[in-house]
Parts: structure tokens; C-alpha cells; sequence
């Protein structure tokens, strides 16, 4: 197991930024295997004026991402052999994710992610998102390797 990670670190594996970077600190990795987050969720975040302005409840949406943020950073922390520079991970797919509890600011999302496994550039993760050890969300992502110049590939 290898420390964890604190947003400038973060920082330098994802391209994301705010109002988009939902991972805060990693507090556990096991490179290659699992990956641990938090998010802190705060009423000063863009989307609670209009998601929904007199009831803040974060997005489905934004739980998903925050997986997926999460799993970037344990794609990240495979091998250099694997893990190639100018390459970026885009979600691929997002398969039987259930929303088990509503998140509102204050609440703190633990973050979990598991790799389950990979078959060329595409890999699979479990992730589980908890608040006060209570089930927000779960389900399998996709992350999708692709050249960091996504324009040039599509052409």
C-alpha cells in the first residue's frame, strides 16, 4: 500500500479543474489495485444554484464522475510499462450504477475504487461511494486509454 494523495497531486494526474475536479484527497492506494477518495461536498459549489435551489441535492451525475475521477487516478498508478505518457482516460461506460442515498452539502463521500480488470486500452472498476459509512452509490465503470490529443485521433 503507498500513501496517499492531496489535490496538487491529484492535480498532476487528472487534466480535470474546477468546477470539475470532484476528487479532494486519495487517502488510500494500492497502485494497480484499489483506490480510496474523499470528496467534501459544499454549498458553495456552481451547480446547488440550480440542482435544486431550495432543496441541494449533488447530481447523480457528478457521483458517477467522481468515480470515475477516482479511477483515473488508480489507472494512473499502474506501471509505466501500461500506464504510457500522452495517453488520457475517458469514460467508456457506466453499468448498473444505483443511487442508494441523496447527498447534500456538508456530507463527505468516501470514495472507493477496485479495479476489476483490463483487455487492451479499456479497463473495468467497482466503485462504492459512501457517506458516514452509509451506501450512496455504486456500480462498474469502463475507463477507455486514448492518445491525450483526442482531435488528431478522431480525424
Amino acid at each position: 500500500m503507498s500513501t496517499g494523495m492531496n489535490i496538487e497531486a491529484i492535480m498532476k494526474v487528472l487534466p480535470h479543474r474546477y468546477p470539475f475536479l470532484l476528487v479532494d484527497r486519495i487517502i488510500e492506494m494500492v497502485p494497480g489495485e484499489k483506490a480510496v477518495g474523499i470528496k467534501n461536498v459544499t454549498i458553495n459549489e456552481p451547480f446547488f444554484t440550480g440542482h435544486f435551489p431550495e432543496n441541494h441535492v449533488f447530481p447523480g451525475v457528478l457521483l458517477v464522475e467522481a468515480c470515475a475521477q477516482a479511477s483515473g487516478i488508480l489507472l494512473n498508478s499502474l506501471s509505466k510499462k501500461e500506464n504510457k505518457e500522452g495517453q488520457l482516460g475517458l469514460l467508456g461506460r457506466v453499468s448498473n450504477f444505483y443511487f442508494k442515498r441523496v447527498i447534500i452539502p456538508g456530507d463527505i463521500l468516501l470514495i472507493e475504487s477496485e479495479l476489476l480488470a483490463s483487455k487492451m486500452s479499456v479497463y473495468k472498476f467497482k466503485a462504492k461511494v459512501t457517506v458516514n459509512s452509509e451506501l450512496a452509490g455504486t456500480g462498474e465503470l469502463d475507463i477507455i486509454v486514448a492518445n491525450r490529443e483526442i482531435n488528431d485521433s478522431i480525424e
